[in-house]
């Protein structure tokens, strides 16, 4: 017997669709690197998958999956896997064209999408503002190669088209 999607998902849903991206990086000032974010249910809708494309060579196109991932539903009854609070945390896995490959904890609420991963020497934090209409993400990255200091990384607009 199939058990309810985690109601925590649910608000993922005000991601689906198709974006225009705006990003800019301080390391290259004054670049504004154009590209486009679909993102959709798989099948079955457990998990969320956003595909980006940038028109950069610089910035790499990536994958990523998000999704409950506090259980191993290949462990036969659905074993949760321990978490510090309880509750299974909402997790996504990103890969991209250079081969790079990272785990974030996520979080999704009715004025923020937000992702961070703590990592000794380069840990990573995301806020992206949602409009009132939704049709705007502005994000806002920050990395932390130091374990003290955050420095501004990765900004980018997300813009609903259709």
């Amino acid at each position: 017997m199939a058990s309810e999607p985690d109601p925590r998902l649910s608000l993922l849903g005000r991601l689906v669709g198709t974006w225009a991206t705006e990003a800019t990086h301080p390391a290259m000032p004054g670049v504004v690197v154009h590209g486009s974010t679909v993102v959709s249910w798989l099948e079955g809708g457990r998990f969320l998958r956003l595909d980006s494309r940038m028109d950069h060579p610089d910035f790499p196109d990536a994958l990523a999956v998000i999704g409950d991932m506090g259980r191993d539903r290949d462990a036969g009854a659905n074993a949760a896997v321990p978490t510090d609070a309880g509750t299974p945390p909402l997790r996504m896995h990103y890969f991209d064209s250079r081969g790079v490959f990272r785990a974030y904890e996520t979080r999704i609420d009715a004025t923020a999408w937000r992702w961070w991963r703590d990592a000794p020497g380069f840990s990573q934090r995301f806020t992206g503002l949602i409009s009132a209409d939704g049709h705007t993400i502005e994000g806002h990255a920050q990395l932390c190669e130091d374990d003290v200091h955050w420095k501004d990384d990765l900004q980018i607009r997300y813009r609903r088209r259709g």
